[in-house]
C-alpha cells in the first residue's frame, strides 16, 4: 500500500466493508503501539530510563505526526538564527540517507544535504546515536548550541528547548496513533513542548487556526505558539538557471515528489497560479531509480510540461541522475519558512534560554 492510499484509508475517505475492516485492524494494532509509547514516556518522566546531558545548549525540533510537517525549513531557520551568535551544530539521524566520500567533502542525500547547503555556518552531523553525535559536536567542533533535528520523541538526550512543528492542514494525524492514524505519540505529549510552530497556515482558514490554537493551549497553557507559511523563493533548474516565482505563473508544471505531505507541495505550486498538468507522488523518503527518472521524463513529455518540478529534498537525491538530454527542464522549488505571527516571541524564548545557559562568543 503506497502512502497516498494509506492516507485515504485512515482518513475515512475510502468507504465500504473492506476499508472499514482494514481500519478496525489498524486500530487494534495501534493498541500495542500506544502501550509502548505511554510506557516509554512514563519511564523517562520518572527517571527510570536515563537521560544524558551534554556540555552545550540543546534545542530539539520535532513533530508529533509522521512526515510532512515542515520540520526541515524550521530547522534551517533556527540554524541560521543561532549561528549569528553561537557555534552551532545540527544533529540528524540521516533517515534513509547514504554518506559518500568525495575527497575531503561529505555528500549527503535528503534532509542532511539541505541542511548542509542551507545552513553553511552550522556543522551538520549525521549519526543515528544522538548522544554520540552531540559529544562529537562539542569535542571536535567546539559547538555550544546543538539543534537536534526530529528530536521530540528522542528522550535519551536532554534538551533545553522543545519546538514542535504542526501542519495546519492535518495537525493531529486524523486523531489516532500509528498505524491507525499519523500520530507518533498522544497529543498530551505537547505538555513537554516549549513552543509550537504551526506550518502551512496559508492552506487553511482563520477559524481553523484559531480552533487549533485553543486546542494547543488546552493541552499546554504555557506553550508559545507561532504561525508560519512555506514561502516559495525561486525555482532552480538542472543547469543553474533560476526562475522567479512570478515567472511560474501560467506555466505548465509536471510535479513529482517523495515527501510526507505531497498534496501540500501541489497546493503550493497552484498557489503560484501555475498549471499543474500532471503529477507523480512517491512515498516519503523514496529512493529514486533511473527507471523512476525515465518515467518522470516520459510523463513530462506526454503532458508537454514547460517545467518538471520537485522539492529541494527530492532534488538532493535525483540531481546526479537526470540525463543531459532530458528534454523537458527539471527544477526544484526552493522555499523558506516565513513567520506570520509569533516570531519575536519564539526568538525571545530562545535568546533567554541560551543567555542563561552559555556565554556568547
Amino acid at each position: 500500500m503506497n502512502e497516498e492510499t494509506y492516507r485515504k484509508l485512515i482518513s475515512g475517505q475510502n468507504r465500504g466493508f473492506c476499508p472499514t475492516a482494514a481500519r478496525l485492524f489498524l486500530q487494534i494494532a495501534a493498541l500495542g503501539y500506544i502501550v509502548v509509547i505511554v510506557l516509554r514516556n512514563f519511564l523517562y518522566s520518572k527517571g527510570i530510563l536515563r537521560t544524558y546531558g551534554i556540555n552545550a545548549a540543546i534545542i530539539s525540533v520535532g513533530n508529533i505526526t509522521t512526515g510532512g510537517t515542515g520540520k526541515t525549513p524550521l530547522t534551517v531557520w533556527l540554524g541560521n538564527y543561532i549561528t549569528q551568535n553561537y557555534k552551532c551544530a545540527i544533529l540528524t539521524r540521516g533517515y534513509k540517507t547514504r554518506q559518500k566520500a568525495k575527497g575531503k567533502r561529505q555528500n549527503y542525500e535528503d534532509e542532511p544535504a539541505i541542511l548542509t547547503e542551507s545552513c553553511p555556518q552550522a556543522k551538520v552531523i549525521v549519526n543515528p546515536d544522538r548522544v554520540a553525535g552531540a559529544e562529537q559536536a562539542v569535542s571536535e567542533y567546539k559547538a555550544n548550541v546543538l539543534i537536534m533535528d526530529d528530536g521530540f520523541q528522542h528522550r535519551r538526550l536532554a534538551r533545553d528547548i522543545d519546538i514542535v512543528a504542526i501542519d495546519a492542514t492535518e495537525p493531529f494525524g486524523f486523531g489516532k496513533l500509528l498505524p491507525a492514524g499519523l500520530l507518533r505519540e498522544p497529543v498530551d505529549s505537547l505538555k513537554r513542548a516549549n513552543a509550537v510552530v504551526i506550518t502551512r497556515c496559508d492552506q487553511t482558514g482563520e477559524s481553523e487556526l484559531v480552533k487549533l490554537e485553543k486546542e494547543l493551549k488546552a493541552v499546554n497553557p504555557y506553550i508559545s505558539i507561532a504561525r508560519s507559511v512555506h514561502k516559495p523563493v525561486f525555482a532552480q533548474c538542472f543547469d543553474g538557471k533560476k526562475f522567479a516565482v512570478e515567472e511560474l505563473r501560467g506555466k505548465k508544471i509536471f510535479a513529482f515528489c517523495g515527501i510526507g505531505n505531497p498534496q501540500a507541495f501541489s497546493n503550493t505550486i497552484k498557489g503560484l497560479r501555475a498549471d499543474v498538468v500532471g503529477s507523480i507522488f512517491y512515498d516519503d523518503h523514496h529512493c529514486y531509480t533511473q527507471e523512476d527518472i525515465a518515467k518522470i521524463c516520459k510523463e513530462g513529455e506526454r503532458f508537454k510540461a514547460d517545467l518538471i518540478l520537485t522539492t529541494q529534498k527530492d532534488w538532493a537525491k535525483i540531481a546526479a541522475m537526470v540525463p543531459a538530454d532530458k528534454g523537458r527542464p527539471f527544477a526544484y522549488l526552493a522555499i523558506e519558512l516565513k513567520f506570520i505571527t509569533g516570531e519575536n516571541q519564539l526568538k525571545r524564548l530562545i535568546d533567554d534560554v541560551l543567555a542563561g545557559k552559555i556565554l556568547k562568543d
